[in-house]
């Protein structure tokens, strides 16, 4: 039996952090208009919907061909769990009478997401006959605990893990690895996800992306590190299609010549 896959992008109107900043423009582009475009590409993804409260992100979305579900003014508030989301948009859907296996929440924050990242991740969960849940994770580098400190009442610094003052210079390479949730992908079996209420449990993988695709959007410099980042993506692609077309038109000369 398929398992059916629906993609759910929550977006509220009421950032205030970054007013609007679902559908801020970023090289070219509304932000949310990354995330539908990738769920649209997926070879898994059967729909993909946009759960908001707002009129003018509904109306982009549909733009770039989402469906839209209209979201309580209850589930809009900055308190809101995003889980309660997904699940709104999963029952709004059932009781329309359209059923689904797997739930894959995308996030609009994460423009550097790529349809890769969705189809490798749903591949990867359903491979694993034990696994539940998978979510994106990102290595931590700079930030790695061990590097980390906390300030005692007379202001000295002191290891956060224990207090003390026990310190070692490590260098990286003597570290385990350790990884954060980056939030760019969270995929579930969506009977798991009713039952606990969460993507975070004893039966979920890690999915590991790449610092160069972990940066979430939450204010407006972030933005414009995505911004450069995209175009320097798009540089390089068309850097390497020239590339491939000049090797191309090499091997046809080459072929050419040896045939005379």
């Amino acid at each position: 039996m398929k398992l059916k896959i629906l993609a759910v992008i929550p977006a509220r109107g009421g950032s205030k952090g970054l007013p609007q900043k679902n559908i801020r423009p970023l090289a070219g582009k509304p932000l949310i208009a990354y995330s539908i475009e990738a769920a649209l590409k997926s070879k898994y993804v059967d729909k993909t919907v946009v759960s908001t409260e707002d009129e003018e992100i509904a109306k982009i979305a549909k733009k770039y061909r989402a469906e839209i579900i209209k979201r309580p003014e209850e589930l809009a508030r900055d308190d809101s769990p995003t889980v309660e989301v997904v699940l709104h948009a999963i029952n709004w859907l059932e009781e329309a009478g359209e059923h689904y296996n797997i739930i894959v929440l995308l996030e609009p924050t994460s423009p550097l997401r790529e349809v890769e990242d969705i189809d490798k991740s749903i591949e990867i969960l359903l491979n694993n006959k034990k696994a539940r849940a998978i979510v994106g994770i990102a290595k931590l580098e700079a930030m790695h605990p061990e590097f980390n400190v906390v300030l005692n009442k007379e202001g000295f610094i002191r290891k956060w893990t224990d207090g003390s003052a026990n310190f070692r210079v490590l260098r990286r390479q003597e570290l385990d690895d350790v990884y954060f949730f980056e939030g760019s992908v969270y995929v579930s079996y969506v009977d798991t996800l009713k039952q606990k209420r969460t993507f975070y449990h004893e039966l979920t993988l890690g999915y590991v992306v790449p610092r160069s695709k972990s940066l979430e959007v939450d204010e407006i410099y972030d933005l414009i590190a995505a911004e450069a980042i995209i175009k320097k993506r798009e540089k390089l692609a068309e850097q390497n299609f020239h590339i491939k077309r000049y090797n191309k038109t090499c091997r046809k000369r080459a072929k050419t010549r040896g045939n005379k």
